[in-house]
């Protein structure tokens, strides 16, 4: 299938979710968009330039990340190609229009990840990375041991994006295209077993002054690694500064 726009989705839980958002849009320098939803739970985190990439949902339980594909094929062909590679279709979503508008899927290792229509005018703009110090810009799979080379493969196929092994032991990251605001990169975690989780990455020029940035707006600093620091919201989700040039993606250092 071909993968025209990748949405990063912050699923946060119904309880405190109006601070979460507060938060999210502040440490993302953006502006929330009108909910939307029969529930009002959705909404679009808007930059300032160029077009959105990053979405919250209200959800129950302790919500997480999840990614939305937005494919150029009908979705009933994108469905059938991800049912080849191992996914699983948790349920179908029609639009206003009664057709079909949203795949949800599970990768082979328990990664929720929905299959969308493009909408080329949502992306006409495109992500604006010029001149930015700080850009969320990554979505890191967290993958059990056991489950990682399966995981890699579904993705790289189900994306049709180049694998690159990581710099760091036990992370690959998969190219993404030009145009494409979302980087995708796998951690191959200690545990054997266990769902694949996810987290978010920024990319940061300066990543003590964005650590300070972040503390300020109500985050803790959990631990220091030698190109990233690992962040806890207000909530206790984790994610992650790194050291990497918010234009091309890659480590500074």
């Amino acid at each position: 299938m071909r993968v025209r726009w990748v949405w990063a989705f912050l699923d946060l839980p119904e309880q405190g979710f109006d601070d979460a958002v507060e938060y999210w849009r502040s440490a993302t320098a953006t502006v929330v968009s009108p909910l939307r939803g029969d529930r009002e739970e959705f909404a679009t985190l808007l930059p300032a330039d160029g077009s959105a990439w990053v979405k919250v949902q209200r959800v129950g339980g302790r919500g997480g990340v999840h990614l939305d594909l937005d494919v150029q094929e009908p979705l009933e062909t994108a469905r059938e190609e991800a049912l080849g590679l191992g996914a699983e279709v948790l349920a179908e979503v029609p639009d206003d229009d009664g057709v079909l508008g949203v795949v949800v899927c599970r990768s082979p290792g328990g990664f929720l990840f929905c299959l969308t229509r493009w909408q080329p005018h949502e992306s006409a703009a495109g992500q604006v990375r010029s001149g930015v110090q700080t850009l969320l810009d990554q979505v890191c799979l967290d993958v059990p041991r056991s489950a990682y080379a399966a995981e890699l493969g579904f993705w790289s196929a189900l994306t049709g994006w180049e694998v690159r092994q990581g710099s760091v032991p036990g992370f690959t990251s998969l190219l993404r295209p030009d145009g494409i605001p979302v980087r995708l990169l796998l951690q191959q975690l200690v545990e054997d077993e266990g769902d694949v989780r996810a987290h978010v990455d920024f990319a940061c020029l300066d990543r003590d002054a964005e650590t300070a940035r972040h503390v300020a707006l109500g985050a803790t600093v959990e631990r220091v690694e030698a190109v990233w620091t690992v962040l806890v919201d207000p909530a206790g989700r984790r994610y992650c500064l790194t050291e990497r040039d918010p234009l091309t993606g890659l480590l500074s250092r």
